[in-house]
């Protein structure tokens, strides 16, 4: 067999009673660097928002990590409702199953009021450029949270004969391909496809309308996440040979697509 990438041997470690996942660290560090650049874009463009990136992130975080679990349990349903299954299992965010659908809609949403009622005491821009500022940081957290995938040995794509495989555990397969040993590591694809998503957006014009740089950033990671399920080999509700998370992926980009694209005329 060829050199491969390793699974790591573990996905966790204790500290007292305290078992830390490597799953959540990677979810927090990507948390973390977000709101820090989130906050230092906002504020090179509007000085009197000191402040107000975190504040709306007390709100907009926890129902980001809510609408995300939700999307994966609705659309996994057979992982908690199933003869064999444990609901119990459906707060258990550590095991990986945050659906990025479900995460940037709900908190997208519920940043949107907080941010309005912030905006309503305080002389603050737009809410399209706040999610301006805030989207490269968005696209690096996506990148740093999927390397959770690989602690977990999870969301990998079919086999794969190639020095950037991933070797993953036989207990860690999915049926019928316990005698592959290495697979395509689309964790890894995706998170370097948001990095690059992340570097397009830092360097895009000032001049754009507000909300064309959010825009282009879902239309960007949609366009991509749209070909790394199709390589993946994961269970997932499927229709006309397509997964439903493709489905998902091709009307979003569509319609961020159509509106960026309205948004760019309008700059020009």
């Amino acid at each position: 067999m060829r050199s491969s990438i390793p699974t790591p041997t573990i996905s966790a470690f204790e500290i007292g009673p305290l078992t830390i996942h490597f799953y959540a660290i990677c979810i927090i560090a990507g948390v973390a660097l977000a709101i820090w650049l989130g906050n230092r874009r906002f504020l090179n463009s509007f000085p009197q928002g000191v402040g107000v990136v975190a504040d709306v992130a007390v709100f907009a975080i926890p129902a980001g990590v809510v609408g995300g679990r939700l999307y994966h349990v609705v659309t996994s349903p057979e992982n908690y409702f199933g003869a064999d299954a444990r609901l119990i299992d459906a707060l258990k965010i550590w095991n990986g199953g945050l659906g990025i659908w479900g995460a940037i809609a709900l908190g997208t949403g519920v940043a949107y009021f907080a941010y309005k009622r912030l905006a309503s005491t305080r002389d603050l821009p737009s809410f399209a450029n706040f999610l301006d500022a805030l989207a490269p940081g968005i696209a690096i957290a996506q990148a740093i949270g999927r390397w959770g995938n690989w602690f977990n040995a999870e969301l990998f794509g079919r086999p794969l004969d190639a020095p950037w495989a991933l070797s993953i555990p036989r207990q860690s397969r999915p049926v019928g391909y316990e005698n592959f040993e290495t697979f395509h590591p689309t964790f890894l694809y995706e998170s370097i496809w948001c990095v690059l998503i992340a570097v397009v957006l830092l360097t895009l014009r000032k001049r754009l309308v507000p909300g064309s740089i959010f825009l282009l950033y879902i239309t960007l990671y949609c366009f991509g996440r749209f070909f790394f399920e199709a390589i993946r080999i994961d269970s997932a509700q499927s229709f006309a040979g397509l997964r439903l998370n493709q489905y998902v992926a091709g009307l979003v980009f569509l319609g961020a697509g159509a509106a960026f694209l309205k948004f760019f005329r309008a700059s020009r």
